[in-house]
């Protein structure tokens, strides 16, 4: 009975799960890999200089910069959890993964996207109280309540990938230990499980509806409102200054929703062979390294404050 019981454990749960990532085709493996190993470092200084300059420099104690800290902070927690991994996949010639690093890394990556759905939809709002509500700006975003709200958002994000992740990884394998994949993801890992996984499907779905399709409404209605409110302003170069900001903002936006719509609002049994893994990359990669320019990196305050930080440490020296 006990090897019964042992045989069916090992069956339902491999060792190890083998990453095929892109095996048919060679040919693109190291392009990937050389492009993982420029954009991963540059997504890293880029984060990295948003947290150090919005808590160094005073002029940027606001809610936008606390809430675009946190922003960076995410993304360089998102692209640690995959990363690494995508390029051990590509830049070598062992491409597995124990079943322990697999479930850490499913829960950390779920974390931190799940969180990023509710975080983004916070720095619209944020964006829409500053120029459509400005006289109750300093009333609604006061520090009690951003700190409420950053505090939900990561109650949200944990309780999704928790809840998710966890199910997922109860499901029986059979056996099936070849993921078709450059990382641990659950669309995938459903697809490979074996017996009734309609339910699982179900509720990936329902839940991404409200963490992915609702909060993309809403920032889609902020930033129809914050149109609204620039048509209004007078001066042709605030105009076109407040749409560039606005643009930049949904580029960044629409890059993270549309992938992680397109993978999580569709049954995993219908995802094509090759979507997961540039969607992964797409959302996992491009998205955060692009995130400190466009969000922030441009803006004049943040450059100041970076050359007086830089200035304060070669006088220092």
């Amino acid at each position: 009975i006990r090897l019964q019981r042992m045989t069916l454990i090992n069956t339902s749960h491999p060792e190890e799960f083998i990453l095929l990532g892109f095996a048919d085709r060679p040919w693109l493996e190291l392009p990937l890999f050389i492009i993982l190993l420029v954009t991963y470092p540059t997504a890293m200084i880029g984060n990295i200089a948003i947290i150090l300059v919005s808590t160094v420099d005073p002029s940027l104690h606001s809610p936008m910069y606390f809430f675009l800290t946190n922003l960076s902070f995410l993304d360089i927690c998102y692209t640690t959890s995959i990363v690494p991994q995508m390029l051990t996949n590509l830049g070598g010639s062992t491409k597995t993964i124990s079943y322990l690093r697999c479930a850490v890394q499913l829960y950390f990556y779920h974390i931190m996207g799940g969180t990023e759905c509710v975080l983004l939809t916070l720095i619209s709002f944020d964006r829409y109280v500053a120029i459509c509500r400005p006289l109750h700006y300093t009333l609604i975003m006061n520090q009690r309540n951003c700190l409420l709200l950053v505090s939900i958002m990561w109650l949200i994000g944990i309780s999704y990938a928790v809840s998710e992740s966890t199910i997922t990884l109860q499901l029986p394998l059979c056996g099936h230990n070849k993921m078709d994949h450059l990382v641990c993801e659950l669309p995938v890992l459903i697809k490979i499980a074996c017996g009734e996984k309609e339910m699982n499907e179900l509720a990936l779905s329902v839940v991404c509806v409200f963490l992915s399709a609702v909060p993309l409404c809403l920032i889609l209605a902020s930033y129809a409102s914050i149109g609204h409110a620039v048509f209004k302003i007078k001066s042709s170069e605030g105009r076109k200054k407040a749409f560039g900001t606005c643009s930049s903002h949904l580029i960044v936006v629409l890059l993270f929703y549309g992938p992680a719509i397109s993978m999580y609002l569709q049954p995993p049994s219908s995802i094509t062979k090759d979507q997961p893994k540039f969607m992964a990359l797409l959302y996992g990669v491009v998205t955060p390294t692009l995130n400190p320019f466009i969000y922030t990196l441009r803006n004049k305050d943040v450059k100041g404050a970076l050359g007086n930080l830089f200035r304060n440490i070669f006088m220092s020296k």
